[in-house]
């Protein structure tokens, strides 16, 4: 039977009264139906209006969440409505234009990662939020996800010692873009557990050598501007804890290999986004037979989470998660706050990639490191390529391999 958590909105029901927030959806492709999907779920939130551009979708996501109310204009649809939360799950590019429309009418948001494709932008962002005195939550899932939650409180319960090292890795994409898309889960999961993070040293190459200017790509789907084939960065937190993230291309992007791992000065914990959480009662792995004795750990959902419902549990604990932390009026789990500090450590790895330096954080200088590093080569805007990332890794590897 699955473990399940005491929410803190039902622990606190006889004290409080249950607000019911009401949420709206701006885009109703996959990831707004996603979203949908856990906002309709939840007991204590209300899907008022759904926004986007096409009409078809609208209708399909529509009958799905039971919700007729439509808009092709979200300024329209918030005097309309008065959403207490905007979900922006977008294309990457749109993040910033639209946060900063949502937020303008001081509405809380929910943005689809990352948060931007620069400092730059998030810094504006979260500007304008505490202009507004609104609430900016990125939607990093998996950090706050069943499995994680079991990692974080075997963690909690000293299951593992003090916390020494975290080993972090993608699912194979071309780095650079890897970093900005499935790199933004796998760094906020170690910021969970590592606390701030201080400096970056990266390593990194393309077709097997150094990088040089011509390397600077945009990034498929919208991403911003990238760079690298294959990236190896350290990372220093706070405590003393240090950590190493792989973006490395694969032959074939592979999931298994989406991995988080906790090792401590009494044991280890392994997450894996399709396996599972899992704890190791020995610090030092050893394949003899005796000492290599993994035990699963039981991810704990939220007590009012059900699966026949049809939200994704990972989904669904963000949402769980704004609630809670919309009553007691703190930062969620995911605050953009947190996505700027992705943002801060993937420029910081880009930028270590390229000067070969070590880069602390958070950056004085906030532009993108890469765009500066062609402007002192006398290289303008790296030139247009297809925004589908098959046919884009298809001309780059043309490029390098010839």
């Amino acid at each position: 039977m699955l473990r399940k958590a005491i929410s803190l909105d039902k622990r606190n029901l006889a004290k409080t009264p249950m607000k019911t927030y009401r949420v709206a959806i701006l885009g109703c492709r996959s990831r707004g139906t996603s979203a949908a999907k856990a906002y309709h779920a939840h007991p204590r939130t209300e899907i008022v209006a759904l926004c986007d551009l096409v009409q078809e979708r609208l209708d399909a996501l529509g009958k799905i969440v039971n919700v007729s109310t439509h808009f092709t204009d979200l300024d329209e649809m918030i005097r309309q409505t008065t959403p207490d939360i905007v979900a922006i799950p977008t294309a990457t590019e749109m993040h910033y234009p639209l946060c900063m429309r949502v937020l303008e009418h001081g509405v809380n948001i929910e943005v689809e990662k990352p948060l931007c494709v620069d400092l730059v932008q998030a810094d504006a962002v979260i500007a304008k939020a505490k202009e507004k005195n609104a609430r900016v939550v990125v939607h990093h899932q998996r950090r706050v996800s069943p499995t994680m939650q079991s990692v974080a409180e075997a963690l909690d319960e000293g299951k593992i010692g003090n916390l020494r090292y975290i080993y972090a890795c993608g699912k194979g994409y071309y780095a650079g873009y890897g970093l900005m898309n499935i790199g933004t889960h796998v760094v906020n999961n170690m910021l969970r557990f590592g606390g701030h993070c201080r400096s970056v040293v990266t390593q990194a190459t393309a077709g097997g050598r150094e990088l040089k200017p011509e390397d600077v790509l945009p990034s498929p789907a919208g991403m911003g501007t990238v760079v690298a084939e294959y990236t190896t960065s350290t990372l220093q937190f706070d405590g003393n804890v240090t950590g190493t993230l792989i973006q490395q291309r694969f032959p074939k992007v592979d999931s298994d290999a989406y991995v988080l791992e906790l090792y401590g000065s009494e044991g280890r914990l392994f997450w894996s986004e399709l396996k599972g959480a899992w704890w190791l009662p020995t610090p030092h792995f050893v394949p003899d037979g005796t000492h290599d004795h993994w035990e699963k750990l039981t991810p704990i959902f939220p007590e009012h989470f059900d699966k026949d419902k049809g939200a994704d549990a990972d989904d669904y604990g963000i949402v769980d998660e704004y609630v809670n932390a919309l009553d007691e009026n703190r930062e969620h789990e995911c605050s953009g706050e947190e996505g700027r500090h992705v943002m801060e450590i993937l420029m910081g790895i880009f930028e270590s990639a390229i000067y070969g330096t070590r880069v602390e954080l958070p950056q004085k200088n906030r532009e993108h490191p890469l765009l500066r590093w062609l402007n002192e080569n006398g290289l303008g805007a790296p030139k247009e390529m297809p925004r589908d990332y098959g046919t884009w890794l298809s001309q780059e590897t043309e490029r390098l391999y010839g």
